[in-house]
């Protein structure tokens, strides 16, 4: 920054407009940037980080490849030898030993002066933590799904919005090209008006049985991992597995509704609104202690006549990925830069200088330390990650009651049965509850 605009006062002004505006960001001479080109330490993003385990490292890593953007000061984990190993990576990116360590996020988020937090943990904690480092003014790199339920995500949204937070999902296919090109080409109608969208996701997980009772591992504090989810004895899952059980997550369906679910919409033009009606089932392990579908099948029918399926993809013609199809044909996208159309002429198309041009980024974390500078809101906001994970859920709640759900996406609520309105929450364990605003 230059000698009058100092790093902190320009995230806080970027905090001011982070509700939509724009920003022309100044232009920053590389001769006071310091020795090489490089931003001295007064003149990075502080950022800190809360889970340290494989996504959450993942991400870390990401974020220190900008070295001269950003620079760590404090993590917590409930887990300290892998918190010890993130600080290391740490304090060797930083060549000192000063990064903080919390067990606890409460005294994270109540000692740490930052600008930004990028936080990876088990879906169940995402409604307290999330609110709880936006109401504190810190904007958040969030890992996807953003919440276990619906009323956790009507949460966040509302804290978000409430407290002009820069907000980035790591729903970081939105940065890659083919999806990005894919999503684009069907919201310029280049397969016609879409009736139909088909999303593959993953086949389910591998059923464990019960494994006995164990003392957990020294390092990991049990009670705070599970938090606001019902008191278990340890039985060896925690890191990673956690996914496989409905007390923490949704399995594959929640896991990765935020990745194909997500692009689906946003090419659809379906980023801030949900279906209208929700059918469907799910074959569910039969015995132990992962509980989440194996299998999945729900359609979602919406008010603008289209209608989505979500399988998994043992179940789909095109298997993985999102499928767009139109009256002039379809398009479908994929990882590992998988795009291809009905006709491959569609995909050689060219986008007008006056048609829709969606958001591009091509850096997802890179996207995130602009959007800081910037003030724009970054490409994977929390509106379409809440939009994304909604479907997911009120599949799950179709599948659960066995019922079809008729859901208001305006007022997000469901209409006519309480039994079903009562899964979009899921009760906390005394005493924790979500912060107030």
């Amino acid at each position: 920054m230059s000698g009058k605009t100092s790093r902190r006062k320009f995230i806080r002004r970027s905090a001011a407009i982070a509700a939509g505006a724009f920003v022309i960001p100044e232009i920053i001479p590389s001769t006071v940037l310091g020795m090489g080109g490089v931003k001295p330490p007064s003149d990075r993003v502080v950022i800190g980080a809360i889970g340290t385990g494989s996504q959450g490292m993942a991400n870390m890593r990401d974020f220190l490849r900008l070295r001269d953007e950003v620079r760590f000061t404090a993590l917590c984990d409930v887990d300290s030898v892998r918190l010890d190993n993130a600080k290391r990576v740490v304090d060797t990116a930083n060549k000192s030993n000063d990064c903080r360590t919390y067990v606890d996020f409460r005294e994270f988020l109540e000692k740490e002066t930052l600008d930004a937090v990028s936080i990876a943990l088990p879906d169940h904690w995402h409604g307290i933590i999330y609110t709880a480092a936006v109401n504190k003014k810190l904007h958040v790199y969030g890992e996807k799904p953003i919440c276990r339920t619906i009323s956790d995500g009507q949460a966040i949204v509302s804290a978000v919005r409430s407290n002009n937070i820069i907000w980035q999902t790591g729903s970081w296919q939105r940065s890659q090209a083919n999806f990005h090109r894919g999503a684009e080409l069907v919201a310029n109608g280049r397969a016609g008006k879409i009736t139909r969208i088909v999303v593959g996701l993953p086949d389910g997980g591998r059923s464990i049985g019960t494994p006995p009772v164990m003392d957990p591992p020294p390092e990991l504090d049990w009670d705070m991992w599970l938090g606001p989810a019902p008191k278990v004895p340890y039985r060896g899952v925690s890191h990673w597995d956690w996914r496989w059980i409905l007390d923490y997550s949704g399995g594959q369906l929640t896991d990765w509704a935020g990745h194909h679910i997500d692009i689906a919409n946003w090419g659809a033009g379906l980023e801030h609104t949900g279906p209208e009606e929700i059918s469907g089932s799910g074959v569910y392990p039969p015995e132990g202690i992962y509980d989440a579908p194996v299998e999945y099948d729900f359609l979602c029918r919406y008010a603008n006549g289209i209608e989505m399926r979500v399988a998994n993809a043992s179940r789909l013609e095109h298997g993985m990925g999102t499928t767009w199809y139109g009256d002039l044909g379809w398009i479908h996208t994929d990882r590992g830069n998988v795009l291809t159309a009905s006709d491959p002429e569609i995909l050689k198309e060219v986008i007008g200088e006056d048609e829709i041009h969606l958001y591009k980024s091509e850096n997802h974390w890179q996207n995130f330390i602009d959007s800081l500078r910037s003030g724009r809101q970054a490409v994977s906001p929390v509106d379409s990650a809440y939009r994304a994970i909604s479907v997911a859920l009120l599949g799950e709640i179709a599948m659960t009651t066995g019922e079809t759900i008729k859901w208001d996406p305006d007022k997000e609520e469901i209409i006519g049965n309480p039994r079903a309105s009562r899964l979009l929450s899921r009760p906390y364990r005394k005493p924790w509850s979500l912060p107030e605003a």
